[in-house]
């Protein structure tokens, strides 16, 4: 796995969600883990064709996906995840892989992007895979997980 392909992902989320939530991330402890299920998670799963394949997805337990729906709707409290909470966090994800694939295209790695697929823990099967995950830290609103799937 090439920081090459992954580094574009942890810059763009970075970018994205300091337009979006009006927070800056920190970067916490990257590493190659097992993809664990944790209860009370949503994911957003983005698929990688072309040059990497792949897959991206973004972790976030449902209490920061609230806080983050929140902000992106202006501050409006949202307390449970409908159906434009669900296109409001998807639609960051699509965000932040554009940005990244763009990213990628003009290192010379041509890829295209899936629409976002929006998962709830009981919908998830990735039990035996390994990812490179990196944790987003936002202050006053939690982690995000963003855990690249790269095909060898």
């Amino acid at each position: 796995m090439k920081a090459e392909y992954i580094n574009p992902f942890l810059e763009s989320a970075k970018i994205v969600i300091e337009q979006v939530v009006q927070i800056k991330p920190a970067t916490g402890q990257p590493g190659l883990k097992p993809f664990v299920i944790v209860d009370n998670y949503i994911f957003i799963q983005i698929g990688i064709h072309g040059q990497m394949q792949g897959r991206v997805v973004f972790g976030i337990s449902e209490p920061v996906a609230l806080k983050m729906i929140s902000a992106m709707m202006g501050g409006f409290i949202i307390s449970e995840i409908d159906e434009i909470g669900k296109s409001a966090i998807s639609e960051l994800g699509n965000m932040i892989s554009g940005n990244a694939s763009t990213m990628l295209y003009n290192q010379g790695v041509h890829v295209d992007i899936t629409p976002p697929t929006f998962i709830n823990t009981a919908d998830l099967n990735m039990s035996s895979a390994k990812a490179l995950t990196i944790p987003l830290i936002m202050e006053g609103i939690g982690e995000m997980d963003i855990q690249v799937l790269v095909a060898s």
